[in-house]
């Protein structure tokens, strides 16, 4: 007797395997902080007091200091949802895959709400503030100077060997393009050749569209980052996402063919003993 495989079954394993690549593909927040898939709702990260040491001369004699502890927790408090409606006449009349093309587009719609999310959180959350000279990036004759203070208001730290991160909108691009073009022989030769260098100064800079950065509410989190862009140490900061994002498909009643829900509950932290090593910029 032969086996058979329910066609969901495939259905089903093509979408984990293309939701997973394509998530992990497009997401900066993947690149940039730690990342938790597991089942806790609650991550719980308690800190003490810094301690303060004293230089003295030779007596064998101390004060003792008292020191505090304060509770701090990453909460999942937000899902990030997409659903759609495919008649079954739109799979069979159409001339290509019309399956595996909604599966990619709402993989993206889901990534690019991730990293909306993620990144306006770590803004409003980054003790770190810089304001850059009037033109921001979009003037080739800052981007030096704004990567050598960005560059010295993380110096020093320990953490800094986790790498760097700057973070700007497409918008931006120009002015680093033209930064790149004209320093240096082979500085230049490699921006000339092979298009956007993306680690200058030892910084590794992610672009993201236009209005990522934003004034708006998203979920329960509301954020005032219009005109802001961010920079700052790799893995400080926590990006939960309890078991990954999901995919259902469902029958519904009155409807031909299926109705498909991606999905996946969502939370952020940047720790507050790391926040100095996060820094809101703001555009002059």
């Amino acid at each position: 007797m032969a086996n058979t495989i329910a066609d969901r079954v495939y259905r089903d394993k093509y979408r984990s395997a293309t939701l997973e690549k394509l998530l992990r593909n497009a997401l900066v927040t993947e690149a940039i902080c730690e990342v938790d898939r597991s089942d806790i709702k609650r991550i719980q990260n308690p800190y003490g007091s810094q301690p303060s040491a004293s230089v003295q001369a030779l007596s064998g004699h101390y004060i003792v200091d008292d020191f505090t502890t304060t509770d701090e927790a990453l909460d999942v408090t937000d899902e990030v949802i997409v659903a759609e409606h495919i008649f079954d006449f739109e799979e069979v009349m159409t001339n290509f895959n019309l399956f595996a093309n909604r599966t990619e587009e709402q993989i993206y719609s889901i990534a690019n709400r991730i990293d909306r999310y993620a990144l306006n959180m770590l803004t409003e959350e980054a003790d770190g503030a810089y304001t850059t000279p009037v033109g921001g990036f979009t003037d080739p004759v800052n981007i030096g100077e704004i990567l050598s203070n960005l560059l010295s208001e993380v110096a020093g730290y320990s953490d800094v060997y986790k790498g760097l991160f700057l973070v700007i909108e497409n918008t931006d691009l120009p002015g680093f393009m033209e930064y790149q073009t004209e320093k240096g022989f082979s500085f230049a030769d490699a921006a000339l050749k092979n298009g956007f260098y993306s680690s200058p100064m030892g910084v590794d800079v992610y672009v993201v569209r236009t209005g990522t950065f934003a004034s708006e509410t998203l979920g329960t989190k509301t954020y005032t980052n219009s005109g802001h862009r961010v920079f700052g140490v790799k893995n400080v900061a926590t990006y939960a996402s309890p078991r990954g994002i999901r995919w259902e498909e469902k029958r519904v009643s009155g409807k031909t063919g299926m109705e498909v829900v991606c999905y996946g509950y969502i939370g952020f932290k940047l720790w507050t003993p790391k926040n100095d090593l996060v820094v809101d910029i703001t555009l002059a």
